[in-house]
């Protein structure tokens, strides 16, 4: 009885728009002690991008307001409410949803938005889906503005930006159009989780990390501190000595398309080992750019658009019922759900290579900053967001050292003023997946400003 008049008393205090919420879902025969609602934000014109947003479990009227953005490009955001840090997962056979104990909205409103247009449910009326890192911030920020006019009543909590991999490009771009709009966001900080925030401490990191956990072998290894490097330093990166690029696609063609999962370097490889996939090329754009590497290789045919070793086969079954599809207030004109858009991924314009200047940026204006990573993942790896954050000369205030998590050491972390570098230990490219309880108390210590 006391929920209940707790959760009306809130309902009354949100007053939002009763058209997007979300009342039932099929297959959650649980009781559930917040209120979520799910349709679209609008952007740019002709753009409309999908929303889910869940209030705290602990007090939705004073708690943090936190955006989640998954990456790609092209990869949608309800991967994360539905197996990374949502409060409602889905089964292994796509039918019934279970209640995540680890969930963030425990402690905080939780705003999933699908972005860009043609991903997952978002959609633009043009059928026009090529974009840029430029246009997405730009429409995430016109998102987040139309979320604050549905929920004018959330525009008083602390605001806070949280992605993973390609959002290392997301949240700092779309963070920097934050600050540099009106002030009616009470915006406090954001944070990337094992992302893409330098192309070349990526690429040179991969190297030394693939070697260091056994990946390659010792001649050749010789051969690539022989070819690519000089007088004791080694460029991974953009190197045009004779022999090194073709040295850099055997290591490349090690760790994309030999059967390692790519996002959990010990974990299997979802659907057992995957070679000669039309993945491979695709994935290719994500690492050694410089080198412009074509395969040759004969092209399989993926049945569906996930990441090398990655099963979104329960998601994308939920998710694609036609009575979820009338839950969440999808348009039947809307196309099917994806985990990942191929048509994304292949005319997505990568306009930046370093987030250095929007760091810098937003730090001076005080905001707090969270570069977090699992530490075997290598889509983007923990060694390459590290010398990322070294790089950009802040003065360290605490030193590199340990974390507990249930009386165990959970990784390691160092302070930098308002910005704190922390690793996920064992965990892969999706720590709330994958360290669902560590990267609950990570998140918490965060929005709270406590000690790790």
């Amino acid at each position: 009885m006391l929920w209940c008049l707790l959760l009306l008393c809130a309902s009354g205090a949100l007053g939002q728009p009763s058209q997007d919420e979300v009342r039932s879902l099929p297959g959650l025969s649980t009781r559930i002690n917040f209120r979520q609602w799910s349709g679209y934000l609008d952007a740019s014109a002709g753009t409309h991008l999908h929303y889910w947003f869940v209030t705290s479990q602990r007090d939705p009227i004073t708690d943090p307001v936190v955006l989640w953005l998954n990456g790609g490009p092209g990869c949608s955001s309800l991967d994360g409410f539905l197996s990374e840090n949502g409060p409602l997962h889905v089964d292994d056979n796509g039918q019934t949803l279970y209640v995540n104990e680890y969930s963030w909205n425990k402690v905080a409103n939780m705003l999933y938005l699908e972005s860009p247009a043609g991903v997952g449910f978002s959609y633009s009326d043009s059928g026009d889906y090529t974009t840029n890192d430029k246009e997405v911030a730009e429409n995430n920020y016109l998102a987040l503005q139309d979320f604050f006019r549905k929920f004018p009543n959330f525009t008083k909590n602390d605001f806070y930006v949280f992605g993973e991999s390609y959002g290392g490009i997301y949240v700092p771009t779309l963070s920097f159009k934050i600050t540099e709009g009106p002030a009616q966001i009470n915006f406090k900080g954001f944070a990337v989780g094992n992302g893409l925030s330098s192309t070349y401490y990526n690429d040179q990191s991969l190297v030394y990390f693939a070697y260091y956990h056994g990946l390659l072998g010792e001649e050749l290894w010789i051969d690539l501190n022989r070819l690519c490097c000089k007088d004791g330093t080694c460029n991974f990166y953009n190197n045009t000595a004779v022999g090194c690029a073709q040295l850099l696609w055997e290591v490349s063609s090690i760790i994309f398309n030999n059967g390692l999962n790519l996002y959990s370097l010990y974990m299997d490889c979802a659907g057992g080992i995957q070679k000669d996939t039309a993945r491979f090329d695709r994935d290719m754009k994500n690492l050694f750019q410089f080198y412009q590497f074509e395969t040759v290789m004969a092209r399989g045919t993926a049945s569906h658009l996930d990441p090398p070793c990655i099963n979104g086969t329960a998601q994308r079954n939920w998710l694609n019922h036609a009575d979820v599809r009338t839950a969440l207030n999808i348009p039947t004109h809307v196309q099917g759900w994806e985990l990942c858009s191929e048509v994304i991924n292949e005319s997505y314009g990568r306009i930046y290579t370093s987030m250095e200047t929007f760091y810098l940026s937003l730090l001076s204006k005080g905001l707090r900053v969270l570069v977090y990573n699992g530490d075997t993942d290598m889509a983007c790896n923990f060694m390459g967001d590290h010398w990322f954050v070294q790089s950009l000369n802040l003065v360290k205030t605490v030193d590199y050292q340990p974390w507990i998590c249930d009386k165990q050491i959970a990784g390691f972390y160092g302070q930098y003023g308002n910005l704190t570098f922390l690793t996920i230990k064992g965990a892969g490219h999706m720590v709330p997946q994958w360290a669902p309880k560590q990267a609950l108390k990570m998140f918490e210590s965060y929005l709270s400003n406590a000690p790790y």
